[in-house]
């Protein structure tokens, strides 16, 4: 199950230091505007000491991490959806994914040029998506226009369609993102067709410089009101200095720990910023543990077994017969696979059951 998360922002705003350092690889960073002009795409492996512990469990010869796919786009400025900049390239690599993940700065720094001269988060959020909503304003009043013909023959489906058209169409006019329209079943299928920009799952990186004049340290008017907007949008949102997290990301373990403290840091801004992508994106792990191998599976949150199981191989859906399942912690806790069903923990489930996060699973086809 492959899906990815598009950084996007305004130039200089720090996005690309950010890929370095989620990714460990080397993507062009340059002070000036569309030092990024194709995305580079990443894989990273969702932090998850449950994966470790698991694998010290069954004395696992490989480990396999669950993943996540981030997109490092090129930076949007004013008037993208009017084309300009490199706004139709811009708007074209965002809708091939499936949620956004907005980089601001909250540090001030003379010598990084700030697009607008100044900064200001909560304006530079302002101006992404407006010039998200304008995007998908354009969409949505083209599919109007085309479905019109259909709607007067009578079809229903163009009826459902033009239908939530025209609940979409005045919420994007007030500034709204699509994802604030209220959608029945029905209408759910017409807009998932659509590709609206503002209809993905938002998350919010906020970027800070160690030894810098940052926002959330000053408490600032500017602070105040980028954390009004956050919680009364109920936004998700993590705090990272991308310019520590790409100096230490040749470091692991203690190493990384000690080097952070060093640099003046404190939390493990990327761990948690692929934790929420994660979670941005509905998906839970489920695992499976031998001496092979132990493996973390993407999976939707509210699948059911046989659907899980194709995560493994696409036969497992229609083959499935069962599935032993047991919590991750209860199987350690019981020392072996042989005494968590002595104990009546590894259970036998079936078609109905809904995989539960972090669960071990054997599936019998």
């Amino acid at each position: 199950m492959s899906l990815s998360i598009g950084i996007v922002g305004l130039p200089n705003v720090g996005k690309s230091t950010l890929f370095n350092a989620l990714t460990k690889k080397s993507v062009l960073v340059a002070n000036y505007p569309f030092a990024t002009i194709d995305p580079s795409v990443g894989v990273v492996p969702v932090p998850d000491e449950r994966l470790y512990k698991l694998s010290e469990f069954s004395k696992t010869q490989k480990i396999v991490p669950a993943v996540v796919e981030f997109v490092d786009i090129a930076g949007l400025v004013k008037g993208a959806s009017a084309g300009e900049g490199l706004g139709n390239q811009f708007l074209t690599n965002i809708r091939e994914t499936d949620a956004i993940a907005e980089v601001v700065r909250i540090f001030e720094d003379d010598n990084i040029i700030h697009v607008d001269g100044k900064v200001n988060p909560l304006s530079d959020i302002e101006v992404i998506n407006l010039e998200l909503i304008l995007a998908d304003l354009q969409t949505v009043s083209k599919r109007i226009v085309n479905v019109g013909k259909e709607v007067r023959a009578g079809k229903k489906e163009a009826i459902i369609e033009s239908g939530l058209l025209e609940k979409l169409k005045p919420a994007l006019e007030n500034g709204k993102l699509a994802s604030s329209v209220a959608v029945d079943e029905f209408e759910l299928p017409f807009l998932k067709s659509l590709h609206l920009l503002t209809s993905k799952p938002f998350m919010y990186v906020l970027n800070k410089k160690s030894g810098g004049k940052n926002l959330d340290e000053l408490k600032d008017a500017r602070w105040d009101a980028l954390l009004a907007f956050l919680n009364s949008s109920k936004a998700s949102w993590v705090v990272v200095d991308a310019g520590i997290e790409q100096e230490l990301k040749d470091f692991e373990g203690t190493d990384k720990k000690e080097m952070r403290e060093g640099l003046g840091a404190k939390d493990d801004g990327i761990d948690n910023l692929i934790k929420k992508g994660y979670e941005l994106l509905n998906l839970i792990t489920y695992f499976t543990t031998g001496e092979k191998e132990t493996r973390a599976w993407t999976i939707g949150r509210g699948w059911t077994a046989p659907m899980a199981g194709t995560a493994i191989h696409g036969d497992f859906k229609d083959k499935f017969i069962r599935a032993e399942v047991i919590e991750w912690d209860k199987l350690i806790e019981s020392g072996s696979f042989g005494a968590a069903r002595e104990k009546g923990l590894l259970r036998t489930e079936g078609k109905e059951y809904i995989v539960k996060d972090g669960e071990v699973m054997e599936f019998k086809i």
